[in-house]
Formats: C-alpha cells, sequence, structure tokens
C-alpha cells in the first residue's frame, strides 16, 4: 500500500486548528485563533474594491508588486532606522508563515540544526521538520520569560545554523529587552548564526515594553531575516501578505524557495495594502491604545475569575494557569471548556517543548462586546476551582 513521508510521523495535527473545530461545534466564543473579530480600517476596505475594479488579476512580480515592495522598503527604513532597498531587501510572501519557512528552507540542509525559545509558534517545529532540520530548544523562564544566555550559549555551540525570534512572541507576549537582544545578536556573530526575526506583532507592545527590531543593531541587517505580515497589524489575516527583509546573500536564497513554493501573493490585495502601510504613525499609537485596552479589560475578567495569568508584554494573548481545576490534560480541559464554560483557548502544551500541561493561550483581540461576553462565561469556572 502507498505510504506517506516519514516527516509526517513528526508533525503532529495543528492544536489551534482542532479547537477552532471545537469551537464551531460546541458554539463556543473563539479565543484559540489569532484573529480579530472586527474589520480592517474602512480606507483599505475601499483600496481592495477599487484594486478588484482595476483590472489588475494576473500574477504579480513573484517578489511582490513593486508598489507594495516600495511601500514596505518606506514603513520599514523608517521604523528600523535601516536604508532598504524594494529591488533587492523585500520579498512579499503568502504571510509571515510562508516568509519564515522559505526562509528556513534556504538556510538548512538535512542534520542542520536550529534554536527555538521555548514556548514558540506551532509551526516553527514543524517548518524546521519540513527541512529535516533539528530544533533545539531554549527554555524561556516564567514569569518574565527570559532565558539563560549560557544555555543559548551551550545551543550555539551545537552547531546551530539559524535561530528563529519571535519577538514579541507568540504565545507568551513575551517582548524581548534590548539587553537580551544584544546577547542574542553577540552570539550570532560568534557562532557564525542566522536570525530569523519573526515580527509580526512589532506594532504590538504594552508600555514600558517596546519592540526593538535585531536586525538594526550592529552587524545584524547581513545576518538576519526580518519577516513580518500585515495580518495584525491591519486585520486582516485572511489576505495572507507577508514579506522578509533580508540583505544579499540571503534575500536572494529565499526568494528562490519562494518562487516555486508560491511564486505570487494574491495581485489585487498586494496593490490594496499600499494603503494601510502608508498610513501615518498616528494609526499605530492608536492601534497601541487600542489593544491595550482590550488587555485591561480581558484581564480584569480573568482576575475577577481568580485565575493567575502571565501579563503579556505584547502580542495579544495571554497564559492562563489551569492548576486549580485538577485536569492532568490540557487538552482535555480545553475541550471541557469549550462545551461547558462556552469559550474555546489552546492547550498550553502545543507551545512548549518541556512538559507543561497546566497554561491555556486565550486571544484578546476581539470586539469589547466579545471580550465582556467571553468574560462573563470565564466567571462561572470560580464554581469548579478546586
Amino acid at each position: 500500500m502507498p505510504s506517506n513521508a516519514s516527516v509526517l510521523q513528526r508533525i503532529p495535527q495543528s492544536a489551534i486548528s482542532v479547537m477552532n473545530q471545537v469551537a464551531l461545534e460546541s458554539n463556543a466564543i473563539n479565543l484559540a485563533s489569532g484573529f480579530p473579530d472586527f474589520n480592517p480600517p474602512p480606507e483599505l476596505l475601499q483600496a481592495a474594491q477599487e484594486a478588484i475594479q482595476s483590472g489588475r488579476h494576473q500574477y504579480a512580480n513573484p517578489w511582490g508588486a513593486r508598489s507594495l515592495r516600495q511601500a514596505i522598503a518606506e514603513k520599514g527604513s523608517r521604523w528600523m532606522g535601516l536604508p532598504l532597498d524594494a529591488e533587492t531587501h523585500v520579498t512579499v510572501t503568502i504571510g509571515g508563515t510562508e516568509a519564515v519557512l522559505v526562509s528556513l528552507m534556504s538556510l538548512c540542509d538535512p542534520g542542520d540544526r536550529v534554536i527555538i525559545f521555548s514556548p514558540y509558534y506551532e509551526t516553527y517545529t514543524v517548518n524546521s521538520y519540513f527541512c529535516r532540520a533539528e530544533p533545539l530548544f531554549v527554555a524561556l523562564h516564567p514569569p518574565d520569560f527570559t532565558f539563560d544566555a549560557d544555555e543559548l550559549r551551550r545551543a550555539c555551540q551545537q552547531g546551530a545554523k539559524a535561530l528563529v525570534l519571535c519577538n514579541p512572541s507568540n504565545p507568551c507576549g513575551k517582548v524581548f529587552s534590548p539587553e537580551e537582544l544584544a546577547t542574542i545578536a553577540a552570539l550570532a556573530h560568534e557562532y557564525d548564526l542566522v536570525v530569523i526575526a519573526d515580527e509580526v506583532y512589532e506594532h504590538l507592545t504594552y508600555s514600558p515594553h517596546y519592540h526593538t527590531y535585531i536586525a538594526s543593531l550592529p552587524g545584524m541587517f547581513e545576518r538576519t531575516i526580518s519577516c513580518s505580515s500585515l495580518s495584525k497589524t491591519y486585520a486582516i489575516t485572511g489576505w495572507r501578505l507577508g514579506y522578509a527583509i533580508a540583505a544579499d546573500p540571503l534575500s536572494q536564497g529565499l526568494r528562490r524557495i519562494h518562487d516555486y513554493t508560491t511564486l505570487a501573493a494574491p495581485t489585487p490585495l498586494q496593490l490594496a495594502a499600499v494603503t494601510a502601510l502608508r498610513f501615518p504613525d498616528a494609526y499605530y499609537s492608536d492601534l497601541q491604545s487600542l489593544y491595550a485596552g482590550k488587555r485591561g479589560l480581558f484581564l480584569n475578567y480573568l482576575e475577577q475569575a481568580g485565575l493567575d495569568y502571565t501579563p503579556p508584554q505584547g502580542a495579544y494573548f495571554v497564559l492562563v494557569d489551569i492548576s486549580p481545576f485538577g485536569y492532568q490534560d490540557d487538552y482535555e480541559f480545553c475541550r471541557w471548556m469549550a462545551h461547558e464554560i462556552g469559550v474555546a483557548g489552546v492547550p498550553g502544551s502545543s507551545f512548549f517543548n518541556e512538559p507543561v500541561n497546566h497554561l491555556v493561550r486565550l486571544n484578546f483581540a476581539k470586539r469589547d462586546e466579545t471580550l465582556h461576553a467571553a468574560g462573563e462565561r470565564l466567571l462561572k469556572l470560580r464554581e469548579y476551582a478546586g
């Protein structure tokens, strides 16, 4: 009988996809998947309508429509403090997910090693397996999710080729400090590592924390692939528009893989996205204020429910401690919570290399009325705590 590739034995079913289905089946409020339930800015929607009517419906340049690459380069130059060139440094991808994947595929040979901080977004390990590379996990230690520099050095000494850095971090909301980034950069230079920086939540940080682009540190632009996405910043997760910024030869390498995997992102949506990338800086400060309000609203409900959690420094997820409920299996708890409480989350064990099964990830990128409804349901958990 035909058989699948052996690598599939290492690839679990996505916990997020599983919980999306559980949320649907149980009619629960879905705080599992990382998407907003509100519309993008109206100017962006208008731009999309105009782009669809423009007659531009065929393939764009594989590296991205020129106008979009130029807009990404302009915005990136301003925020990162780097002189970016749209023609050589910017590649438009199918979401930030593809940007990370093609980066790893362009760097890694079978047997190469990739450093991944734990907890991690679930695709990082799977993408490594696609390349037949081996993850090397370095723990982020709660409550602040800091890493041990000596532990990171030991991982580098094992012959790592690349390091994946999610900053701000999904799922824990960690924002790496300039000092931590300087430590990573120094080790990258010492051990000749390439840093793949997943920065899709770059504009979502909460005071006093702020985002620093590791590519902006001295000597790091040449050994960093900066991956980002329009999904989170502009509430367009379904448009699947991301990008990678890198200097040659890293840029040329990932472009070659991208050309053969997806070729090009949707042309009309690329044209429309230029409008968003040219929003004034006030848009981003307003965005931070919006999400800071949602964060405060939701964390207040968690406190009323008597739930312990780690306050996120960035992104729009929070890890909640479910120890009081006595479950040994966080998947079982999440299914129970969806059916009995009416709120869906993601089992924390799916994000950790360590044996962690007492955490659940919840997403607060929702309308206030959704957060109020979810919060009221979560208050019912007080009846079940041991």
